[in-house]
């Protein structure tokens, strides 16, 4: 069994890949390899929904949790072939704009995105796991998305991530009790610092997300957008104005159309550009 640790340019990310006959060399994001495996998933595989009860449980021994309001619209939905499903949760906290979760369970993989926003009041980054489960393949990640630039902005980083960088799977103990001990921001400047700093993370997710790929073959293209936009990055369309080319215009080409290269996406850790001490070359790169 062999682990791969890996990151992007937007977060500190670790990721365990636990590869099966035969080895992988690097992780499994790009959808085209859903397509390639036909074999089931045995059935003795992890249930991804012990995982959400425990956060769930864990989260409550920190604070109150009460359903989101998008809860009664996005529940559960049948994919397109009627072999697989997505169920979903969502909930609110005093510090938590959303904390949601979204199972897939097709007969060929099991996939898991659990992802927490805090309230614009904290600077908290956003806390991130990433599951995918098929025949031969196990992937867990988990992520920690900060706000701000780290490389630049070392009073952020200092606060919150030199202190991670040991604690590995520990990511979400470790989350819990930052935004328990959080002081609310009162400084409007500030607020709306970190407003704009996860409509930015959530405006790249919507636009580049690797599961797009399976959402739109599982439910077709309009549920896929939909889900994208207004359940699993809730708030893209409210919290900001700015476009995906005003955050980020190295990717628009005179077409007007997005440039695919230079993304880090299914990169192995080798290859990523960060410097000798940890450190992006180019944030969002």
């Amino acid at each position: 069994m062999g682990f791969r640790i890996s990151g992007s340019s937007s977060s500190s990310c670790f990721c365990l890949q636990r590869t099966l006959l035969p080895p992988l060399t690097a992780i499994a994001t790009s959808t085209r390899g859903f397509k390639r495996r036909s074999n089931c998933i045995p059935s003795c595989s992890v249930s991804y929904r012990k995982f959400v009860e425990f956060a769930l449980d864990e989260t409550t021994l920190h604070t109150h949790l009460i359903p989101s309001p998008l809860q009664e619209k996005y529940n559960f939905m049948n994919s397109k072939d009627g072999k697989g499903t997505l169920s979903m949760l969502s909930f609110e906290g005093a510090k938590i704009r959303l904390l949601r979760s979204l199972i897939i369970e097709t007969e060929t993989m099991q996939v898991l995105d659990f992802t927490v926003f805090p309230k614009a009041e904290y600077d908290i980054p956003i806390f991130c796991a990433n599951f995918f489960t098929s025949a031969k393949t196990n992937i867990v990640v988990l992520d920690l998305n900060p706000l701000h630039d780290i490389i630049n902005q070392h009073e952020y980083k200092e606060k919150y991530f030199k202190s991670l960088i040991p604690l590995g799977l520990k990511y979400a103990e470790v989350w819990l009790k930052l935004i328990c001990k959080a002081d609310k921001e009162t400084d409007e400047s500030q607020i709306f610092h970190n407003l704009e700093a996860q409509h930015r993370y959530l405006t790249w997710r919507v636009e580049k997300d690797p599961g797009q790929g399976v959402l739109k073959k599982l439910i077709g293209d309009t549920l896929a957008k939909d889900m994208l936009r207004s359940f699993l990055f809730n708030g893209v369309d409210e919290l900001g104005s700015k476009t995906f080319n005003d955050y980020f215009p190295r990717y628009c080409c005179q077409e007007g159309t997005l440039n695919k290269k230079g993304n880090v996406i299914g990169k192995s850790f080798e290859n990523r550009p960060w410097n000798a001490r940890g450190e992006f070359i180019e944030y969002f790169r």
